[in-house]
């Protein structure tokens, strides 16, 4: 290994919360036993039309958090505080590592809670004057609440960020991440996505997604990546992948293409990896024709096996924001089953119908 590539970041930790259940072995097994996640909606409780969804199975977060502490939070948050929990409970040693002065957390979103957002809003038109709002309400509309609410849970004190760019969210924070760590901001760095289900999002998509894609079924779900500098990682957290490269660019229209095989091959070229050591590829499954070019620009830049390795995030439904973090969730889940993995690489895209495009390359510990 070159003195250049001793000092990339590396993932040494993970967990999720997800279609297939809370923590990392839910999801590895659903992953193993290809379960299907997608069920109908109960319209009773959410208030939306007759639906398919992929929601957390059985999650409220009083039951899952505990009633101390939750009697207002709304379920992205819930869902985020949830994630960050069940990676801490693998091991004291993650835990010390997550935590105190020396850590940080960045958080990838859409826009926060959309349903939060909407509620206090309307409250505070309904009511008889419009400062007639529940306070306790108030922090779960600020977009960063649920970063907030992970720090204070468990003792996060380095820096706190929130990222919104929708799709490209989640691999975004994954290069916030490691510049925090290269400018020495902080030794770890959680880096977690969190998406919910509501029926604010259900009519938010359904209303500006067009025609394209009108009946993709929505999901939900939060994954955390523990991301740290190699000479702080010890042989009870060892590496799981090394961050090679992430890379992003802005396009819209006929412009998407040729600026996403733009980011994948500067990604690739940033990384010094050639087609062959490539091991699994995988986009973000947007929505219609945004999604099918991910895959064309993949299969030609990757090869078409590499498509193949890991089931495609979209098997999760729309997790949108969470998207980036549930494909490298999936294919640390994939790798450590796979001895075809070892010391291979892994390459993630995420494209948003608003322009945003993103890269990352991943070369997996050679177990």
């Amino acid at each position: 290994m070159s003195a250049g590539a001793a000092i990339r970041p590396i993932i040494t930790g993970w967990s999720a919360v997800s279609p297939y259940g809370i923590g990392a072995e839910a999801l590895i097994e659903g992953v193993r036993d290809r379960r299907a996640t997608v069920g109908p909606v109960d319209t009773g409780r959410w208030r939306v039309p007759e639906t398919p969804v992929h929601l957390v199975p059985g999650f409220e977060t009083r039951e899952v958090l505990g009633k101390k502490g939750t009697r207002s939070m709304d379920r992205v948050t819930g869902l985020a505080v949830a994630a960050v929990g069940s990676l801490f409970q693998q091991s004291d040693a993650t835990r010390e590592s997550g935590t105190g002065e020396r850590a940080g957390l960045v958080l990838a979103t859409t826009t926060g809670s959309a349903a939060s957002m909407m509620d206090f809003t309307r409250s505070s038109l309904e009511g008889a004057m419009p400062y007639d709002v529940d306070p306790a309400v108030m922090p779960n509309a600020v977009m960063n609440c649920a970063a907030g609410q992970c720090a204070i849970w468990y003792g996060i004190k380095g820096p706190n960020t929130t990222l919104a760019g929708g799709r490209a969210a989640g691999l975004l924070s994954l290069n916030y991440a490691t510049r925090l760590l290269s400018s020495g901001r902080a030794d770890t760095v959680l880096c977690a996505a969190a998406e919910e289900f509501s029926p604010a999002r259900y009519w938010l998509e359904r209303h500006s997604r067009g025609a394209e894609a009108p009946d993709t079924a929505l999901g939900e779900g939060a994954a955390v990546l523990l991301v740290e500098s190699p000479q702080t990682a010890g042989p009870e957290r060892p590496a799981l992948a090394e961050i090679l490269a992430v890379r992003s660019r802005v396009a819209v229209g006929d412009a998407v293409r040729p600026a996403l095989e733009n980011c994948v091959r500067d990604a690739l070229d940033t990384a010094g990896v050639q087609q062959a050591e490539i091991w699994a590829a995988g986009g973000s499954d947007a929505p219609g024709r945004l999604g099918a070019l991910e895959r064309e620009v993949l299969g030609e830049a990757c090869g078409l096996k590499a498509l193949e390795a890991v089931p495609a995030v979209g098997g999760l439904g729309d997790t949108s924001a969470a998207s980036g973090s549930f494909q490298i969730a999936l294919a640390l889940a994939v790798a450590a089953g796979d001895p075809s993995s070892a010391g291979r690489v892994a390459v993630v895209t995420s494209a948003d119908r608003d322009g945003s495009l993103a890269c990352a390359v991943l070369r997996l510990a050679a177990w």
